[in-house]
């Protein structure tokens, strides 16, 4: 029998740790590698190393997106390297990005 988190559990690394991390430098994403709340947090691009600081608005859980850079509606989203995915709406820098606001590039013709 496997235990289950509580409700409550938060998924936490330590201070020193980058709160996001984003495959290629030409992307428009990054993925939390914990759950981030809102402020100032660290983006570590993993083909240049080169690391900066976002203004995160919203709270991002473990493993979902936020927008590195505001995104009109309609705009190509940009992941790996390859387009995953197409804005339904305005997305601004540091909002999270997930299916209320995206839909998939893989389902193009979906509504």
């Amino acid at each position: 029998m496997t235990e289950s988190l509580p409700d409550t559990a938060h998924i936490q690394a330590p201070p020193s740790a980058a709160s996001f991390l984003v495959h290629n430098e030409h992307d428009d994403v990054g993925v939390a590698v914990q759950d981030v709340a809102p402020g100032a947090r660290d983006v570590v691009y993993m083909d240049s190393d080169r690391r900066v600081t976002m203004q995160v608005l919203e709270p991002v859980p473990l493993g979902h997106k936020v927008a590195l850079r505001d995104l009109t509606e309609g705009a190509d989203i940009i992941e790996y390297g390859v387009r995953v995915g197409v804005t339904r709406q305005e997305i601004k820098a540091g909002q999270m990005v997930h299916i209320h606001n995206m839909r998939s590039a893989r389902w193009q013709n979906s509504l």
